[in-house]
């Protein structure tokens, strides 16, 4: 009975306590990976009880699912900074080429962690319409540049650049990545 009425006034004076938790378990995946994933872990990352991952979320499911929603949403909402910076004038297969440079550069710690909640989708249903609205997302955002077909396919190809960019050794070389770019968008650009 105690434990009810302290969980909503503990919610009360931390209303950010959900998504702190989520978010803690993106940096536990990224450090340890999916597998060793725990609320014991989480809650120890997020500076908050073990009953408070409990709380809100009943399981690891649920947790990872959240979690993958969080880093999509903020992967979108990166990549649709980087499209406002886009103009008329822009060669897209080149700012894609830079774009999965930056994500296999700078920002590989992040690809890798996105890539390893999204592949948890393979093993636990419960996160799939999450990694399935991410993709849309991103075919979306592309497709706003060509058509509904190319955008789809450029998603595809974009995320099976990143996907074999951080489990090789080295990464692609910028020419050959753009050239990928190009034979995407040749049909419908003029080459």
């Amino acid at each position: 009975m105690s434990i009810s009425k302290t969980a909503p006034a503990a919610g009360r004076r931390d209303p950010d306590r959900r998504e702190r938790i989520a978010r803690a378990a993106i940096r536990v995946v990224a450090e340890r990976g999916v597998d060793k994933l725990t609320h014991r872990a989480v809650a120890a990352e997020a500076g908050v009880p073990l009953g408070s991952t409990t709380y809100y979320f009943a399981n690891l499911d649920d947790l990872l699912a959240c979690a993958l929603r969080y880093a999509a949403e903020a992967d979108v909402d990166h990549l649709r900074e980087w499209a406002a910076g886009l103009d008329g004038d822009t060669d897209l297969a080149v700012a894609l080429a830079d774009l999965v440079l930056h994500y296999l550069g700078p920002a590989r710690a992040q690809t890798v962690v996105e890539h390893q909640l999204y592949v948890a989708a393979l093993h636990r249903p419960a996160l799939r319409h999450v990694s399935q609205e991410w993709d849309t997302a991103l075919a979306e955002l592309f497709a706003s540049y060509t058509d509904p077909q190319t955008g789809r396919t450029l998603s595809v190809v974009f995320c099976g650049l990143l996907l074999q960019g951080i489990v090789r050794e080295s990464v692609p070389k910028r020419d050959d990545i753009e050239a990928v770019f190009r034979s995407v968008l040749a049909p419908h650009h003029g080459g």
